[in-house]
């Protein structure tokens, strides 16, 4: 819902930037790979080892290469391919599982099997799912795209949490958590619906 809105105003700043990195020779699926793996990297060594605040600032900042890689690959000579497709649609589940898994690896050792361990294996679990239905449902022929909480929703959620807890307010990753986990399972169901409705 948040990525409709925002689409068409966020394309219309950051289109100069993607021609000046097309001229420099930086193609869509090298940002998209760059940010994934910037993510991956950040998400488990400063997750896992407690810097939740940092560890948000870093995540956050090589995520944004998700705001400009499809821009890029519209502005290219070749247009999007599928391969592009694919290349952005797995090392997003891979970005999302390392931000859980960062949050599971730390609280894991600090406190055992805590709440928020539980939450995070939770978010993680759905956050997997509610792609695959997608992915599924799609090669079935069947369109699938609704949900209360789409991967932006759930990503900027999980976000806000890890860098409150960063900040101090400890209790404010449970509730993120809490909340995504409740997103998720309900979106989970909004596809399945739909599905079964076809």
């Amino acid at each position: 819902m948040l990525a409709n809105r925002l689409k068409a105003p966020v394309t219309k700043v950051i289109t100069p930037m993607c021609r000046a990195l097309l001229r420099v020779g930086i193609t869509a699926n090298v940002l998209t790979v760059l940010g994934a793996l910037g993510s991956v990297i950040s998400a488990l060594v400063f997750f896992s080892r407690g810097d939740f605040f940092v560890g948000t600032l870093a995540v956050t900042f090589f995520a944004l290469s998700d705001l400009f890689d499809g821009t890029l690959a519209r502005l290219s000579p070749h247009g999007p391919t599928r391969w592009g497709a694919l290349i952005d649609s797995t090392l997003d589940r891979a970005t999302d599982a390392a931000i859980c898994a960062g949050i599971l690896i730390f609280f894991y050792r600090e406190e055992g099997n805590s709440l928020t361990v539980n939450l995070a294996l939770l978010s993680l679990v759905t956050g997997s799912l509610i792609p695959y239905i997608r992915a599924k449902a799609e090669s079935l022929g069947i369109e699938c795209s609704v949900g209360i909480a789409e991967r932006a929703e759930r990503l900027i959620l999980l976000l806000v949490g890890t860098g409150l807890f960063g900040l101090g307010l400890t209790m404010a990753l449970d509730i993120c958590l809490a909340i995504l986990s409740v997103l998720g399972v309900v979106t989970i169901f909004q596809r399945l619906r739909v599905v079964a409705r076809s």
